[in-house]
């Protein structure tokens, strides 16, 4: 992995609260909140200058503008929800460029996780634990923040333990 372990370091304990409330968001409304995005932005955007090198920094929030543009592009054609395309541009920037490869197989695993614990829990009792939740309600609509949080946690969490 690119990512240094001391900058996963510095990242995790600030990006897991957003992210899993970005999952949890995302199952109960159907939606990934602006303001979740804006924290994720708002964190790379002050501990990255203290976890990276100011030229790596500098090249990692030319990700986060470029992964928007692509996600409003998709979005608007219909590719993906707004929320969703936000939310990767905020989680763009904690990304070493190198780690692209890498990280598309980690979110294919994640999202299969995600996906049949999420397809299980509904068609069972468990989905009596919260009956009020919008993901219940829609047939064929998975909520992807119940993905792409923990995918961004896990890499982190990856990039710490493979400097230790």
């Amino acid at each position: 992995m690119a990512i240094e372990a001391t900058a996963a370091l510095w990242f995790l304990p600030f990006v897991v609260p957003v992210c899993l409330y970005v999952a949890w968001s995302d199952l109960a409304t159907m939606k990934i909140p602006n303001t979740a995005n804006l924290a994720l932005a708002g964190i790379f955007v002050a501990v990255g200058l203290l976890a990276l090198p100011l030229e790596d920094y500098a090249w990692r929030l030319a990700q986060l503008g470029l992964v928007l543009l692509a996600g409003i592009l998709l979005n608007a054609a219909g590719v993906m929800g707004a929320g969703d395309a936000k939310f990767l541009a905020a989680a763009a920037p904690f990304v070493a460029p190198g780690d692209a490869l890498t990280l598309m197989f980690l979110f294919s695993a994640v999202l299969l996780v995600a996906f049949v614990a999420h397809r299980a829990a509904r068609a069972t009792p468990l989905r009596a634990l919260a009956p009020d939740w919008e993901s219940w309600a829609r047939k064929r609509d998975f909520p992807m923040g119940l993905a792409l949080g923990p995918t961004l946690i896990a890499y982190l969490a990856l990039g710490a333990l493979h400097g230790a």
